[in-house]
């Protein structure tokens, strides 16, 4: 390991010592426990223990925004898709602690320049770890400024490469299910729920472990050190539950703004000047829960703004999600 991964190691347990400190005898008590929530985080509910959750991305691509942030269509012909099942579960350990994992199947269906390429394989997993810091005081009634404190949620993540990427043995990008390297992310998720209405903001802060690379696309290489660069993610969603007749079935619809960026990858080093990218989406996703909110279902759909400087060296796409999620009591 060396010196950066020790201090990014230490960073993580420093993190996690932190929240444990913040959940003392006098801390309140986390997370919304009974509001119409957007279910699409990974979170288990205060009330229950834990959730098992199957999703269905089918994730198409319509060109790419090069260096300057000018975005060009992909040529006449060409067909890219990825297609990814989704298997998640997660689990209320502690009364203010839980842990999840998030592990996806990839099939790559391309069709570039004439040439057809159909793969598959595990993509890259995903472990964490959140802790509850505050709950939602008052998700019914408003009286007084303590009833607007939100949930707030503190996490720790880390991207495991168990995909195929540019550095196994595959023949190109299209057979590309992993990125190949180690990431930890610090995550922050704050909820409101008032009546009805639920918002929710959240941002992440990851950084890849540096690794030596021999191979790329198959073939050997002198050995040489990569790092891809750090990467931030935030979003914003709004959403609204409506009932649905007098049983207490509802029907949630949430819509979101993303932004997402990684800085340079660097090499033995010395950073790349033009590989960093960004780009921003919005989405829109209905769900229904029955009146005892332990089945749910979902559906939505996430679009990147494709117009000239909403997002640099990055590809253009929209995802449609199917969803069904357990809350077991």
């Amino acid at each position: 390991m060396t010196n950066r991964n020790a201090c990014r190691l230490a960073a993580a347990l420093f993190l996690a010592s932190l929240v444990s400190a913040w959940g003392g005898p006098g801390a309140a008590r986390a997370a919304s426990c009974c509001g119409s929530g957007s279910n699409t985080t990974l979170l288990v509910p205060k009330y229950a223990t834990a959730l098992a959750d199957l999703s269905f991305d089918a994730e198409s691509y319509h060109g790419f925004w090069n260096e300057k942030g000018r975005h060009t269509p992909d040529p006449a012909g060409a067909d890219l898709n990825q297609y990814r099942l989704n298997l998640a579960a997660a689990y209320r350990f502690l009364p203010d602690w839980q842990f999840s994992l998030a592990v996806p199947y990839v099939w790559n269906d391309n069709r570039y320049s004439g040439l057809s390429s159909h793969t598959s394989g595990l993509g890259d997993t995903t472990v964490s770890v959140w802790y509850d810091l505050t709950d939602d005081q008052s998700p019914w009634r408003i009286t007084s400024w303590r009833d607007l404190t939100p949930a707030v949620s503190l996490g720790v993540s880390l991207l495991l490469p168990t995909g195929y990427s540019p550095y196994d043995n595959v023949n190109s990008s299209f057979d590309v299910t992993g990125r190949g390297f180690y990431r930890l992310d610090g995550n922050l998720l704050v909820e409101k729920v008032i009546k009805h209405w639920d918002l929710t903001l959240s941002a992440s802060y990851g950084s890849y472990f540096e690794r030596w690379v021999n191979r790329e696309y198959g073939k050997l290489v002198e050995p040489y050190r990569k790092e891809l660069g750090d990467r931030t993610s935030l979003s914003a969603s709004l959403g609204y539950g409506f009932p649905l007749g007098s049983g207490g079935d509802l029907l949630t619809a949430t819509a979101s703004y993303a932004y997402l960026a990684e800085s340079e990858v660097s090499f033995d080093g010395r950073a790349d000047p033009g590989s960093a990218f960004r780009k921003q989406s919005v989405a829109g996703m209905l769900s229904f829960s029955g009146a005892d909110r332990d089945w749910s279902l979902r559906a939505g759909w996430r679009h990147d703004l494709r117009g000239s400087g909403w997002g640099r060296n990055f590809p253009s796409t929209d995802v449609l999600t199917v969803g069904v999620r357990y809350v077991f009591g």
